[in-house]
């Protein structure tokens, strides 16, 4: 017999506070000009010697139109500093 396990709180449910109202969904495509996409590429039948099942997901925060416009996937800024 299978069970399904509990589903994870989140940290909202957990008392962490954050700014705001979650959106609709509560999710990333409450963000107005986010898009989010995906794909999943199955190869081979199941019971074939070789199946294969992949995916990938895309996150484009400024929208498909914005291409050529492209935000960093991420920002640092080290000083070396305790300050």
């Amino acid at each position: 017999m299978t069970t399904t396990p509990p589903a994870a709180q989140r940290a909202r449910d957990l008392g962490v506070p954050f700014d705001g109202t979650p959106g609709r969904w509560n999710a990333i495509t409450d963000v107005p000009g986010v898009q989010v996409g995906y794909t999943t590429i199955v190869d081979g039948a199941p019971g074939e010697a070789s199946v294969a099942r992949t995916g990938v997901t895309a996150i484009l925060p400024r929208g498909a139109r914005a291409s050529a416009c492209p935000a960093p996937p991420a920002s640092t800024r080290s000083t070396g500093t305790a300050n």
